[in-house]
């Protein structure tokens, strides 16, 4: 479980996290929605370690993020997939050799990687891509394979930033089914998105951050049926 406790952060005199505590439950999808540059990637970062909050503390099974030493925190951030909002896919290296660069990493021998570059492209729906670059895919393929290099390390949690943004609406539902398909084979994820129609497609619990901190937290009914005028607004796109 992902527990965040009175997370601060502030960039100069710019404090974009006030205080945000969140819990990210096991085996269900927790989306965080809110507007541009309220800190949802900030988040994200924050539970990678890639981030250091000023105050507050995560928590990841149980362990504190910011306590951990270096080898300690590689080999949490081995349990914690990351789909990145532009995919961050290497444009040098075909779709495999992408997929494999963290397997190899973590000591897998050609055989295994061959096999979980297989597996895992089969998730995404993507078999037979392992030999073109990055620039031969369509945007959409490209964050498939960013979700397929995060799945292929069996991860006990994968972390989404913005996967719909700038996708068209047929490859953004398919996004969506594959955050879900995750979901369903074990994983534990967290979205950050401002992308209504995906946060509730693949949402089991919505959290609304504004103003640094989380205005409200339930299931996608519960959202669905707010009477929080802020939350309201945002939801219905409303200026």
């Amino acid at each position: 479980m992902i527990i965040l406790e009175g997370l601060t952060k502030s960039f100069g005199a710019h404090r974009v996290l006030d205080g945000v505590t969140l819990d990210v439950p096991d085996g269900q999808n927790t989306v965080i929605i809110g507007g541009s540059g309220v800190g949802k990637s900030v988040t994200l970062k924050c539970i990678m370690g890639l981030i250091e909050p000023d105050e507050g503390r995560v928590r990841v099974d149980g362990e504190v993020v910011q306590e951990l030493s270096r080898d300690e925190l590689t080999e949490l951030r081995g349990r914690i997939g990351y789909v990145f909002q532009f995919a961050a896919l290497f444009d040098s290296m075909t779709v495999a050799e992408n997929i494999a660069l963290g397997l190899a990493r973590r000591g897998y021998d050609r055989a295994a990687i061959a096999d979980r570059v297989e597996e895992s492209l089969a998730v995404v729906e993507l078999s037979g891509t392992e030999d073109k670059y990055p620039a031969e895919l369509s945007g959409g393929m490209r964050k498939r394979v960013g979700i397929a290099r995060a799945v292929a390390l069996k991860p006990r949690y994968i972390l989404y930033d913005e996967p719909t943004t700038g996708l068209d609406p047929i490859t953004s539902a398919v996004m969506d089914q594959l955050m879900v398909r995750t979901r369903d084979l074990g994983v534990t994820g967290l979205v950050v998105t401002h992308d209504m129609r995906s946060a509730f497609c693949v949402g089991d619990r919505i959290a609304m951050l504004h103003e640094g901190r989380i205005r409200q937290v339930g299931t996608r009914a519960e959202i669905q049926a707010t009477v929080d005028p802020v939350v309201r607004q945002f939801i219905e796109g409303r200026p």
